[in-house]
């Protein structure tokens, strides 16, 4: 049962990863284009939507490397 629930963890851990990798912006364009450009830039040149995709990217990072070594030394 213990080993299920990091397998869950895990593969929700991901799934979620590779869709916040993939709303990053690239070079010029990104999450903060499709939500009206530069309104709302500080002077970093990042939104709140962008720093706060980060930090639910490195969230989910952390999430997914702890959930896969758990499960690791679960499954030694």
């Amino acid at each position: 049962m213990f080993t299920w629930s990091f397998i869950v963890i895990d593969a929700v851990a991901a799934v979620g990863l590779i869709f916040l990798v993939l709303l990053h912006s690239g070079r010029g364009s990104g999450i903060s284009e499709m939500m009206g450009g530069t309104l709302g830039q500080t002077a970093a040149g990042s939104t709140v939507a962008e720093r706060n995709l980060d930090r639910l990217t490195v969230a989910a990072a952390l999430v997914f490397t702890f959930a896969t070594l758990a499960l690791d030394l679960r499954l030694q």
